[in-house]
């Protein structure tokens, strides 16, 4: 019961560690920490795939600072820096 509770809690995706799976809650871009303009970070993320209901799961980390990650979305592959992958809300 307590590991269903668990999935349901809303994180940052740039917090989540290997292994983690979860479904897109939303985007956040707003103090995501990324150089890039809110609105730039937040349109990129949609083109690469990030959009709500996509099923995500982080498949490897980094050696340095665990940065960046690889994350699968759906059925593809993609690599994204943590401070990016903050702005993306994840349960």
């Amino acid at each position: 019961m307590d590991e269903h509770r668990n999935q349901r809690r809303h994180i940052r995706l740039g917090r989540a560690r290997r292994g983690y799976i979860g479904v897109i809650q939303g985007l956040v871009t707003k103090g995501a920490g990324s150089a890039l303009p809110d609105a730039e970070l937040e349109s990129r993320l949609i083109e690469l795939g990030f959009v709500e209901g996509a099923r995500v799961e982080i498949l490897h980390e980094g050696i340095v600072g665990r940065d960046p990650i690889a994350v699968r979305v759906d059925n593809i592959t993609i690599a994204v820096r943590r401070r990016e992958a903050m702005a993306i809300v994840v349960a």
